[in-house]
Formats: C-alpha cells, structure tokens, sequence
C-alpha cells in the first residue's frame, strides 16, 4: 500500500470506531429558513460529522432547511450573520457525536439560485448529494472522510468559478456540463479515475467546450482509496 494513504485509513479507523452509546429516541423534524437580505454574496459553511446530505437550489429566501433525526442531542446549530455586503451561514452538527447502528440523520438544504455563494463542506461519514448546478457559485470546496458524494454541476454558470474536493475512503461521481468549459485535475490515490465526455491532455483533462467557453469550471480533485468518476453531458 502507498505509504501516504496511511493518514487515510488511520483517519477511517478512529472514524469506525468512535460509535458511542447513545440512544435514540422518536425521529424529530426541524424546519429552518433565512431570509435574504442585502449581501452580495454569502459563505456557507456545512459541518456534518455523520449523516445523509442534500443539497438543492429553489429557495426564494436564502435557505429552507427540514433536518431529520432521532437523537435529541444532534439537533443542528444554525447561524447566520452579516456585515452588509457579505453573509456568512453556517450549519453544524453538534460536536462529540458518532454516528450509531439504528440512528437517522438528514439534512436536506435549499439555496438561493441568485445569491453568489462560497459552498465549504467538512462531511465525516455518510452520504452526500450536492445538486449544485442551479445556484450563482463563486466557489465549492468539499473535505469529505469515508463515504459517497454525488455532485452534480450540470447547469448554465454566468461566472467562473472553482470546485475543490479532497476525500478520504469511498467514492465520488461529479457531473459537469457539456456546453460550458471544463478543466480537471487530480488523482485517485490508490483508486482510480474515469472520465467520460472528457479528453485527456498531459496531466488533466478538458471538454469539447473548454477552447471556445467563455465561462469556465476548474475542478481540483483528489481521493485517498476509493473510485472518483467524472462525467461531463
């Protein structure tokens, strides 16, 4: 085994094995929602150690929220603030908490499609679905431990912006955009990375569209063990 995917395993193990006794109770549904106001861009910042994620566009205000859970104690922390031009939003799982065996936990996210948005995502555990191609990005960054991500990209972008992703043990599928152009780089660790609808050149990739775009997507990608596809349509 490559020497630099030790971390990585280590990093899985404590993961696996930090499953408490905590019990769990009737499943509990919150509903959260923010109102737009006037900044001109917001940062988001999603911290969720373990769970099921979903992330859509739609919101007429900045967010619409419904969490799911059965332990009491992972009820989610909302926060929003801003200083007049600039939001800040931030959502996280209280910290101390594993995941256990008959536990439920979801987040299910509506954003704003017209606010531009910096979207950083730390995920421990668990399964993510990120359809993100509806909303106005800047930025997406996305730290993820052991798990699955779906990130789906595919939409009508009026700005550049850049995707990075580091994940850990699992697999990751991102979806891009056939008509706008797309530059890709990165590596699987002891994985793999397969591409369709992309061509390969030296050490990244492009699409068809990427010579005559004039809005560009970089992705940034790079896995520990596990499988990373990329598919551009």
């Amino acid at each position: 085994m490559d020497i630099r995917c030790l971390p990585l395993l280590a990093a899985a193990l404590c993961l696996s094995s930090c499953v408490i006794d905590t019990a769990t109770g009737p499943v509990q549904h919150d509903s959260r929602s923010i109102e737009r106001d006037a900044s001109d861009r917001v940062r988001v910042d999603l911290n969720m150690g373990a769970g099921n994620l979903i992330i859509g566009g739609g919101a007429q205000k900045l967010l619409n929220a419904d969490f799911t859970y059965n332990v009491p104690s992972w009820k989610p922390e909302v926060r929003y603030s801003s200083t007049g031009s600039h939001g800040e939003l931030t959502i996280r799982q209280p910290q101390g908490h594993a995941q256990i065996g008959h536990s439920r936990y979801t987040w299910d996210l509506a954003l704003n499609n017209d606010v531009p948005m910096d979207l950083i995502l730390h995920f421990g555990a668990g399964e993510a679905q990120l359809s993100l191609g509806s909303l106005s990005l800047r930025s997406v960054e996305v730290h993820m431990g052991v798990g699955k991500l779906d990130m789906d990209l595919r939409g009508n972008p009026k700005h550049n912006y850049d995707v990075t992703i580091r994940g850990g043990i699992g697999e990751a599928t991102v979806r891009l955009p056939a008509d706008v152009g797309v530059y890709a780089e990165g590596s699987g660790g002891i994985g793999e990375i397969k591409t369709q609808g992309l061509r390969r050149e030296g050490g990244h990739w492009v699409n068809d569209a990427y010579e005559d775009s004039k809005v560009r997507i970089h992705l940034d990608i790079h896995g520990g063990i596990g499988s990373i596809r990329l598919i551009a349509d």
